[in-house]
C-alpha cells in the first residue's frame, strides 16, 4: 500500500510543479502586449481504466496485496496532466497614441507572415520597415484581408506595402490608407474553435495538428487604432494561486516523506521481526 501510495503523492507533487512553472510564466508576461494567462487541467486517473472488464468478486482469504487484483485495481490512482488552457478573455485597451498601434475590441486575430507560415496573433504594435511593409514586433508582414477573386495560397498579395512618400493610416473600421490610396483591409479573422489554437512562440498562436482550424473572414472588424491590448493576467489573482499551490506542493512531499517512513519501517523493523 505504501508503494502505491508513494506513487500517488509524487503525482501530485510533479502536478503542483508544473503548475507552479505556469504561474510563474503568466507573472513574466504581465506587462506582455495582449498575452493570454494560461493555466494547467488535471484530472484523476485510474489503473483500472487500462484493465478487461471483469466481475468482481469479494476475495475469500484473508487481506493480502493479491486480493486488491479482485478490485480492478480500484485503489491505484494519480494525478494526470491534462494539458494547458488558455484564457482568450480580453485584457484592457491602453492608450498609445501611435497611429499604427492597432488593438482588437472583441474577439479575433490578426494575421502575420512567418518563415513557418501564417500565425495568429493579437498583439497590434506594428510598425514600417525598410521596404515600407507593415510588420510586427518581430518583423513579420502583416496581412491584410484577401481580395475578392483572390485565393489563399496567394499570401504574398496580402503583405501590407507603403509607398513610404504619403502618410499612413489604419482606421477603427481597418481601412488601410497610404495618403488618400486605400490599400484594402487589414485582415482579421475569427477563431471558432479556440481550443484548435496552440502557442507558437513570440506571442503568435499556430493550431494543433490533431484538430481542424474554423476560421472566418471578420469583413468589419471593431479596431481601435492609437491602442495596445494588454495582457489579461490578473497579478493579485496569479499570487494568490502560487501561494495556493505551493501549499498544496508542501503536502504532497509531506505525504511522500510518510510514505517513505513507513516503507522504511516495514523493510528495516517488521522485516526484521518476521524474517
Amino acid at each position: 500500500m505504501s508503494t502505491k501510495g508513494i506513487y500517488t503523492a509524487l503525482s501530485g507533487s510533479l502536478a503542483q510543479s508544473l503548475k507552479m512553472d505556469t504561474i510563474a510564466n503568466n507573472i513574466a508576461n504581465a506587462n506582455t502586449t495582449a498575452f493570454k494567462r494560461d493555466q494547467q487541467v488535471f484530472n484523476e486517473y485510474l489503473n483500472s481504466f487500462e484493465k478487461e472488464q471483469e466481475v468482481n468478486t469479494v476475495p475469500r482469504n484473508l487481506a493480502s496485496i493479491e486480493s486488491f487484483y479482485h478490485m480492478n485495481g480500484g485503489d491505484q490512482a494519480a494525478v494526470n496532466a491534462k494539458g494547458t488552457y488558455t484564457d482568450f478573455n480580453q485584457g484592457a485597451l491602453k492608450r498609445t497614441g501611435n497611429p499604427l498601434d492597432v488593438a482588437i475590441e472583441g474577439k479575433g486575430f490578426f494575421e502575420v507572415l512567418t518563415p513557418q507560415g501564417v500565425r495568429l496573433t493579437r498583439s497590434g504594435n506594428f510598425s514600417l520597415d525598410a521596404n515600407g511593409q507593415l510588420v510586427n514586433k518581430e518583423g513579420h508582414p502583416v496581412l491584410k484581408q484577401v481580395a475578392e477573386g483572390a485565393t489563399n495560397a496567394d499570401v504574398n498579395s496580402r503583405i501590407i506595402q507603403f509607398s513610404g512618400q504619403r502618410e499612413v493610416q489604419i482606421s477603427d473600421g481597418g481601412e488601410i490608407m497610404d495618403g488618400t490610396e486605400n490599400l484594402g483591409k487589414i485582415s482579421i479573422v475569427n477563431v471558432m474553435n479556440p481550443d484548435s489554437l496552440q502557442k507558437v512562440g513570440s506571442n503568435n498562436y499556430g493550431f494543433k495538428e490533431n484538430m481542424a482550424p474554423e476560421i472566418v473572414q471578420v469583413k468589419v472588424p471593431s479596431l481601435r487604432t492609437g491602442h495596445l491590448e494588454g495582457s489579461n493576467v490578473n497579478i493579485v489573482q496569479e499570487m494568490t494561486d502560487m501561494i495556493t499551490t505551493q501549499r498544496a506542493f508542501e503536502a504532497t512531499q509531506k505525504a511522500i516523506n510518510a510514505y517513505d517512513a513507513m516503507a522504511d519501517k516495514l523493510v528495516n523493523v517488521v522485516g526484521k521481526v518476521n524474517p
